[in-house]
């Protein structure tokens, strides 16, 4: 019986139980969203991972960092490192999106490293697999991603990207749409090319089915990804891309009948006055799915930058309901990131998904800022240290010389209005 299943006949677990104690949250009233879907829980029976989390309604907002083999010539070593730097920042979920290597032996060590819910995406390996012993990404057949798919998933990957709801009729739309940036989604380009080459039905969706089942076997949640996001702001809410949204809806209902639990990834590059709206159109097409943003990137003008337009758009797209923000990394239109970039990029995020849970009024949000607040009230710096998001750079602004407070000796203008309120000034 699946976590869904569970949920939906009332037995209480305890993971329902942890998760909901972790969220402030009552586990009958975790368990009625779960039963629902509108909160998952991504936990591989053969994963089971140690800080299981969930995503969805009610629950803190999350951040999940992207690791992974880029070339035959990077380093394990260098990836594991990147998850352990995620993971000191904070984040609450990694993927491995390995195209290159030895995969199965990346994704399998960093199961083994991670106690989070892991991701993938199948089509990476299937298509970069097809290259190194076919040849061609263009000579992949079905049967040679369904391999891939078991395989990951009897390894214990806990939720897997999958481009279901890109199919032939898009290709057209998507092509009227003339937009600035056709395609920016890999797995996406990889899969249209493959479909015009051949001249056949993306058969993730037409055999979804079997990947329903595969899923359901080892417990995967799904994470549908958008293969027609935008990847410039201009391009938000093109027809092309409210087309497959309409497709994805249709499959969270399939996956649901089913009872495998599933989220909808999206949407990429979108400016300020229509992050609010995007979100909003998912929820109400994909009957409340947990939305897995990536970012989504506010402006297109700051590459060096974009874990803080990242930041920006994911505080708004979190505030408006999105459940999990994907980060970005200083890294993000210009190189592959290393570990500097994945730690920036979480931190960002997790700044992000705060501000979104005190829009939200989160149980404790709230209670976190307050307490900083008073900490530094009381010029507490040992509290304000403990209470701090991260002390990576606490350390370089202590030592800073403040001459400002060297000018009044004994004459200070702020210690004559701390009086007045009957308390010590504060700190210049």
């Amino acid at each position: 019986m699946s976590i869904m299943e569970m949920a939906q006949k009332g037995q209480e677990t305890p993971l329902f139980a942890m998760i909901a104690h972790n969220e402030q949250m009552k586990v009958h009233l975790l368990m009625e969203r779960v039963a629902t879907g509108q909160i998952v829980i991504p936990y591989n029976i053969h994963h089971e991972p140690k800080r299981a989390q969930g995503f969805g309604l009610g629950l803190r907002t999350k951040v999940s960092a992207s690791i992974g083999l880029d070339s035959d010539e990077d380093l394990l070593v260098d990836e594991l490192f990147k998850a352990d730097e995620a993971i000191r920042a904070g984040t609450h979920a990694v993927m491995d999106l390995s195209t290159a290597g030895d995969m199965d032996e990346a994704r399998r060590t960093i199961l083994a490293r991670v106690p989070l819910p892991l991701g993938s995406l199948p089509i990476y390996q299937a298509f970069a697999e097809a290259v190194r012993t076919k040849g061609s990404a263009l000579a992949l057949e079905p049967e040679d991603f369904f391999k891939v798919m078991e395989q990951q998933a009897a390894d214990g990957v806990d939720f897997m990207g999958l481009h279901c709801a890109l199919h032939t009729g898009l290709l057209q739309t998507a092509k009227q749409d003339q937009r600035i940036l056709n395609l920016v989604s890999r797995g996406g380009s990889l899969l249209m090319g493959w479909m015009l080459y051949h001249g056949r039905e993306n058969f993730l969706y037409t055999m979804f089915d079997r990947i329903l089942e595969i899923a359901k076997k080892h417990e995967v949640t799904l994470s549908l990804a958008d293969a027609m996001r935008p990847g410039a702001g201009a391009d938000s809410l093109c027809r092309s891309q409210i087309e497959e949204l309409v497709v994805l809806g249709e499959l969270v209902k399939r996956s649901r009948q089913a009872g495998v639990q599933i989220m909808i990834k999206g949407p990429g590059h979108t400016p300020p006055n229509q992050i609010a709206t995007t979100i909003k159109l998912e929820k109400q097409v994909c009957q409340g799915a947990p939305y897995f943003v990536f970012g989504p990137v506010s402006t297109d003008v700051a590459p060096g930058y974009d874990e803080i337009t990242a930041a920006i758009g994911g505080a708004m797209a979190g505030a408006a309901g999105a459940d999990l923000l994907c980060y970005v990394t200083p890294a993000e239109h210009i190189a592959y990131p290393n570990a500097q970039d994945v730690f920036r990029g979480v931190i960002a995020s997790r700044i992000a998904a705060h501000v979104a849970d005190l829009a939200k009024g989160y149980p404790g949000a709230e209670t976190w800022d307050r307490q900083m607040s008073q900490a530094r009230r009381e010029q507490n710096v040992e509290a304000q240290k403990n209470l701090a998001l991260t002390q990576e750079r606490l350390g370089d602004f202590r030592s800073t010389e403040k001459p400002f407070c060297n000018k009044c000796q004994k004459e200070c203008a702020m210690a004559v209005a701390g009086e007045f309120f009957q308390e010590l000034p504060w700190e210049c």
